[in-house]
C-alpha cells in the first residue's frame, strides 16, 4: 500500500489521469490525498469530481477556496466569472449527488505525523488548535447552517483571526487561514499577497517560515500557492506546481517521498 499527495487539481483531469497512470494507482491497496482545489481553471471539474467520489474511502480530500466557490455558486451566493469552468458541475444530471458530497468533505487531515489542509496554518495554532478549528467550520458545512455561513464566507466581514471571535466572523476567520493563507506576519495577519515569496509584502512572510509556528512538530501538506511551486522542506510538503496554469501536476509518495510530475493536458480524454 502506497500514499500519494497531489497537488491543486483544478479540473486538470487528463492530466490527473495521465498522473495516475504513471504511478500505477491502485484503489484496492493505494490511498490519494488531494490538497483542495479540485475544480475550476482547467477543462474537465465534472471528471475529476466524479473520479474522486467514486474513488471512496481511497481517496481524501480537503476543500480548497474554489471548491467553497463551486458551493456557493450552486446556492445562488455568488455569481459566475468569466474565468470559472465549473459549469459542467451545475449543469449535470448528477449534481446534487456531487455537491451533497463534496459539502461533507472536510478542511484537515490529520493522520499520524501527516496535517494536510489547503492553504496553511496560522503560526498561533498548534495541531491541535487547526483540527479543532477547522472541525467547527466543518460541522456548520455539512450541516442545516451551510447556506448562511457561505453567505458570510463571500458576503460578510472578512476579520483577522482572533480566539475571542463568535459566530459566522469566527468561522469565515477559520475558513479564511486554512484556504486562502500564503503570507502573513508574526500575530497572524493575513495578506491577500500571491505572488513569488521573494516579493512578500513588507513584514509578512511564507506562513511556514514564521519563528516559532506552532505546528512545526508535524509535517504540513498544502497547496494553493502557485508561484511558490513544488516546496519540499523536512515538514513541509508544498505540492501546488501550477498545473492549471500550464505547468505540472504533481504527486509525492509519503513512504519515501518520491516526486512524480505530468504535464498540463487539455484534450479532456483524447490520445
Amino acid at each position: 500500500m502506497a500514499i500519494y499527495a497531489i497537488g491543486d487539481i483544478q479540473g486538470c483531469a487528463r492530466s490527473l489521469e495521465r498522473l495516475l497512470a504513471l504511478i500505477r494507482f491502485d484503489p484496492s491497496v493505494d490511498r490519494l490525498w488531494c490538497v483542495g482545489d479540485l475544480v475550476n481553471r482547467g477543462p474537465d471539474s465534472l471528471r475529476v469530481l466524479r473520479y474522486l467520489k467514486q474513488l471512496g474511502p481511497s481517496a481524501q480530500v480537503v476543500l480548497g477556496n474554489h471548491d467553497l466557490f463551486l458551493l456557493a455558486v450552486a446556492e445562488g451566493i455568488v455569481s459566475l466569472r468569466s474565468k470559472d469552468t465549473i459549469q459542467d458541475i451545475l449543469a449535470a444530471a448528477d449534481r446534487t449527488e456531487l455537491l451533497e458530497w463534496l459539502r461533507q468533505q472536510p478542511l484537515h487531515h490529520h493522520e499520524g505525523a501527516y496535517f494536510m489542509v489547503h492553504a496553511g496554518l496560522l503560526p498561533q495554532w498548534s495541531i491541535d488548535d487547526a483540527g479543532s478549528l477547522a472541525r467547527e467550520v466543518e460541522r456548520t458545512l455539512a450541516g442545516p447552517e451551510s447556506r448562511p455561513f457561505l453567505q458570510a464566507l463571500f458576503h460578510g466581514l472578512t476579520p483577522q483571526w482572533s480566539a475571542s471571535l463568535t459566530g459566522y466572523e469566527r468561522l469565515t476567520a477559520i475558513t479564511r487561514a486554512l484556504t486562502r493563507l500564503r503570507t502573513c506576519t508574526a500575530a497572524g495577519a493575513l495578506s491577500g499577497f500571491s505572488g513569488s515569496p521573494n516579493d512578500a509584502p513588507h513584514g509578512h512572510l511564507p506562513w511556514f517560515h514564521i519563528p516559532h509556528r506552532r505546528s512545526s512538530d508535524h509535517t504540513i501538506l498544502f497547496g494553493h500557492w502557485a508561484a511558490l511551486g513544488l516546496h519540499i522542506e523536512s515538514n513541509l510538503l508544498g505540492l501546488d506546481s501550477g498545473c492549471v496554469w500550464g505547468r505540472q501536476l504533481t504527486a509525492i509518495r509519503l513512504e519515501d517521498r518520491q516526486v512524480f510530475q505530468m504535464e498540463y493536458a487539455d484534450d479532456r480524454g483524447r490520445n
